[in-house]
C-alpha cells in the first residue's frame, strides 16, 4: 500500500482505489468487492469520509462517490512534504549541534594528523579534485611530498575554472627547473606572486579545508616521514585565510617569458622584451643575478648589462629604484 504515507491504512485505501477505478458504489457494493463486514465498510467509508476522500449522495440506498484524486491526496502530501522540509531543517542544526560537541571534545575533528608522503600526495591530489572555486598556496622551497611540476592536478583543476592563486618563497626559485614550471602554470590560469619568505607550507581548498605539512622538506628534510596537518575548523581557517591575504597583498606579482604573459594580467610597455619581463620581474622577487643567468639560460655578464639597460630606461640609478619606478609604470 504506497498512500500509508498520507495517512491511509490499507482498508481505506483499498476501498478509495475502488471507488476511483468504479465511480461511485452502494454500502453492499463496497463491502461485497472488499470481503469486509457491512459494519467494517461503512466505518472505513465514514473515514474517508471525514478527510475529504469521499461524498455520499442523497438518494436511498445512499451512494459513494471518491474525490478527485488531486483534491483528495494533493493537501496531505503538501502538509507531510512542509513537516519532512521542518523536520530534515532541524536535523541539519541537529547535527550541528553534534559536531560542535563533538569537536569541542575531541580535537581529531579540528586537525587531523596525516602521515607519509604518499597519504600526504593523495590528500593533496583529493582537496584539488574535490574544488569547485579556489585553491590557495604557499610554496616553499624543498618539497615534502609532491616535487615540483608533478602538480597534475593543478591544471585539471585550472580547466575546470577553479581559481589558483600561488605565493613561491623567493628561495623556490633556486629549485631545478622552478621558472620553467611556474611559467607552464601561469599560461594555464595560475595567479603566483612572490615572497621573501613564507611561514609555512599550505593549500586551502574553497575556504572549508587546509592541509599543512608540519616538516622541512627536500634531501636537506626531516628523514622521518612527513607528516601534515588538515585542518577543518572555521576559526582556524580564518586566520590560515587571513595570513594568506596578508602576505599576498605585499607580494610581487611574476612575469613570464614566451608568450609574455604576466601574472597581474597588467598591459605591458612594448619597449620591454619577453625576456627583459621575465628578468625584471625575478630580480623584483629579489632572486640573485646568478640564480636568474641558471634559470634564463643567460651568461651573468648578460643578466648585469640587461639589468643596467633597465636601469638606464627607467631613470633610476639602484635597483630599489628601478623596482619602484616598475611597479609605477606599471612593468609588473
Amino acid at each position: 500500500m504506497t498512500l500509508k504515507v498520507v495517512g491511509l491504512s490499507g482498508a481505506t485505501e483499498s476501498i478509495y482505489r475502488l471507488l476511483v477505478s468504479v465511480g461511485q458504489m452502494s454500502l453492499d457494493e463496497v463491502a461485497r468487492h472488499t470481503d469486509l463486514s457491512p459494519a467494517e465498510a461503512v466505518s472505513t467509508l465514514n473515514l474517508l469520509a471525514a478527510k475529504g476522500m469521499v461524498s455520499v449522495t442523497e438518494e436511498q440506498p445512499p451512494r459513494y462517490r471518491p474525490a478527485p484524486p488531486d483534491v483528495a491526496l494533493a493537501p496531505q502530501i503538501k502538509q507531510r512534504t512542509e513537516a519532512l522540509d521542518l523536520a530534515r531543517a532541524e536535523v541539519a542544526e541537529l547535527i550541528q549541534a553534534y559536531q560542535a560537541t563533538l569537536r569541542k571534545q575531541d580535537t581529531s575533528q579540528l586537525i587531523e594528523v596525516i602521515t607519509g608522503a604518499e597519504s600526504l600526495r593523495q590528500h593533496l591530489r583529493h582537496i584539488q579534485s574535490a574544488a569547485r572555486t579556489e585553491l590557495l598556496w604557499f610554496c616553499k622551497p624543498q618539497y615534502v611530498a609532491m616535487p615540483a611540476g608533478s602538480n597534475t592536478a593543478e591544471f585539471e583543476g585550472l580547466a575546470r575554472g577553479v581559481d589558483y592563486r600561488v605565493l613561491y618563497e623567493r628561495a623556490y626559485f633556486d629549485d631545478e627547473g622552478a621558472v620553467e614550471n611556474i611559467a607552464k602554470a601561469v599560461r594555464a590560469g595560475e595567479s603566483a606572486r612572490s615572497v621573501p619568505h613564507l611561514p609555512l607550507r599550505m593549500a586551502i581548498a574553497d575556504r572549508t579545508i587546509a592541509v599543512c605539512p608540519l616538516v622541512p622538506g627536500g634531501p636537506q628534510g626531516s628523514p622521518e616521514q612527513p607528516t601534515a596537518a588538515l585542518v577543518r575548523d572555521r576559526s582556524l581557517l580564518s586566520a590560515l585565510l587571513a595570513l594568506f591575504e596578508r602576505y599576498w597583498e605585499d607580494a610581487t606579482p611574476l612575469a613570464v617569458d614566451g608568450s609574455g604573459t604576466d601574472l597581474a594580467d597588467a598591459p605591458r610597455p612594448t619597449t620591454l622584451s619577453a625576456v627583459d619581463r621575465q628578468l625584471l620581474s625575478l630580480l623584483v622577487a629579489g632572486v640573485t643575478d646568478k640564480t636568474i643567468a641558471t634559470q634564463t639560460g643567460l651568461s651573468r655578464r648578460t643578466v648585469q648589462r640587461r639589468i643596467n639597460g633597465l636601469l638606464k630606461l627607467a631613470g633610476a640609478s639602484t635597483r630599489p629604484q628601478l623596482a619602484w619606478q616598475a611597479a609605477r609604470r606599471n612593468w609588473l
